[in-house]
């Protein structure tokens, strides 16, 4: 259990709205530990950088305050906090070498010491550091970042990365409590940034200080951090060790976001059985009977095996070869299965494979809406779903503004681009109160069973599953019961769609 004494910095409550009404970062709760190598990870415009700025000083909170080792420095300048920036761009003086770059904020440092007024009494004073111990301090420095023999050469004459070290070296010669590093490596290549990724964890590790890094790389939060906060839209998404984000993610979003995932929506089929992929997987989380969840398989815990073997038959889609072991992409139908194995299988072959229980990570969904991944489009002004391939006239000119259709119903761009659609994979997302129920069963799409009711105050949500286990949820004020077959309408006005690839992949080019 985390103690006063053990934290050195907490954001409480933070919020951080621009004055065009932009909230960056909102709500945001986050303590870090001495000597803890705490990574902020998400997507660019998730609030990451504003959350390094609002600790560096650079920005205020709009709500909220920001406490190191226990004391409010909300407000206080970035000058009197014991903390040190590393940027993106190291903003590294030209003119001077190396040794002239560390020891610049040193000659300019003032050290505070007890002495006398003129009359006699106690008061602080401060002096500037002498040439020796500026000296020893960027030698230390240079040493920690492997630059100690660099001392008088230009910085323009350095690599990519020996500037960075020289930016590192330059931030922690002030000896901070904190180091804050944002997206450091982003200007290296690839080969570079591994080297210096390692090389961060041995600072780290030598330094002994707090470090808060910021990223989008998941390869670099996974490798480097003792926890990682995950970010999307300004808000925390999830807090943990890298273990833990990628073996246990809180929601979709996480999963997708740190590694490669397989991510089905899936239906509770029982005590610790869950439905996906068109078979029931034994699994270890627990959910109500029929509640509608999300399933996270990583590619590496899919067992591939000769067809017949397994729980679910596929067939090989496509194959890589990555040295030790081969990566393929299944399809059970038209839903893709990323895996890997030391075996070698044939494109096209029919194979079979299994999940473990333990390897299955069931979430709670947060159901606002129909979603359906495994759509796709006929080319003909319908979008299809499902084994039964149900179909529901969709209007495609949603796909691309300022597009028509021409007599044949193909998609037609504004600059008169036309676009096959045929077999085009889709999102196909229907909003809960959209899903009409009827008993006349002329009247639908398709049909199904209502499995679940649950009454929710003023309406009824449904959930209605048809033969081809596709499940539909329904808010309605209208009742049934567990059981009725009814049928499923759902107005083309109603539907939407999103081509799961560019739209320029489908463009015509006779």
């Amino acid at each position: 259990m985390d103690t006063a004494d053990s934290l050195i910095i907490s954001l409480e409550h933070v919020r951080k709205e621009f004055p065009d009404g932009f909230v960056a970062v909102d709500d945001f709760n986050l303590s870090v530990r001495r000597g803890e190598f705490v990574t902020l990870l998400g997507p660019s415009g998730c609030g990451k950088t504003t959350t390094l700025r609002m600790i560096a000083g650079f920005s205020i909170p709009s709500a909220g305050r920001i406490l190191l080792n226990g004391e409010d420095i909300t407000s206080l300048p970035p000058y009197k906090r014991p903390v040190n920036t590393v940027f993106q761009h190291y903003a590294l003086f030209p003119n001077l070498d190396v040794y002239e770059n560390v020891a610049f904020g040193l000659k300019n440092k003032r050290i505070p010491y007890e002495g006398k007024d003129w009359r006699g009494r106690p008061k602080t004073k401060y002096r500037r550091l002498s040439p020796e111990a500026i000296d020893e301090k960027v030698a230390r420095a240079l040493k920690i970042v492997d630059l100690e023999d660099m001392e008088d050469r230009d910085v323009s004459s350095l690599s990519g990365g020996q500037q960075q070290r020289v930016a590192i070296a330059r931030a922690i010669v002030n000896e901070p409590q904190v180091l804050l590093l944002d997206e450091p490596l982003s200007a290296l290549d690839r080969k570079m940034r591994k080297d210096m990724q390692l090389e961060l964890k041995e600072m780290h590790r030598k330094l002994g200080i707090t470090f808060i890094y910021v990223t989008h790389d998941q390869e670099e939060a996974l490798s480097m951090s003792d926890t990682i906060v995950v970010m999307k839209d300004g808000a925390i998404q999830q807090v943990g060790t890298p273990e833990s984000i990628y073996n246990e993610p809180v929601n979709a979003y996480v999963a997708d976001f740190i590694g490669e995932s397989n991510i089905y929506n899936a239906t509770m089929a029982g005590e610790r059985t869950v439905r996906f992929l068109g078979a029931s997987f034994p699994c270890v989380d627990d959910f109500p009977l029929n509640e509608k969840v999300d399933v996270v398989v990583r590619p590496e815990d899919v067992v591939i095996m000769p067809s017949g073997k397994g729980r679910v038959e596929a067939k090989v889609s496509s194959r890589v070869f990555k040295g030790e072991m081969y990566q393929y992409v299944l399809l059970v139908g038209k839903s893709e299965v990323l895996c890997r194995s030391t075996e070698e299988y044939d494109l096209g072959e029919k194979v079979s494979f299994d999940v473990l229980p333990k390897n299955i990570q069931v979430m709670e969904k947060e159901l606002v809406e129909n979603e359906f991944k495994e759509a796709w489009l006929d080319g003909k002004g319908n979008v299809l779903l499902g084994e039964e391939e149900i179909s529901f006239p969709v209007d495609y000119r949603q796909l691309l503004k300022g597009s028509r259709l021409d007599e044949e119903g193909a998609l037609i761009g504004p600059k008169g681009n036309a676009y096959d659609l045929k077999d085009a994979d889709v999102v196909l997302r229907i909003a809960l109160d959209k899903v009409e129920l009827e008993d006349d069963l002329s009247k639908g799409e398709c049909q199904g069973t209502i499995v679940s009711a649950v009454w929710l105050g003023d309406h009824y949500q449904y959930m209605v599953r048809t033969e081809g286990e596709e499940d539909f949820v329904s808010d309605t004020p209208y009742q049934w019961n567990v059981g009725d077959v009814v049928a499923i309408h759902v107005a083309p006005e109603n539907l939407r769609i999103e081509l799961r690839k560019e739209i320029s992949s489908y463009e015509r080019r006779d």
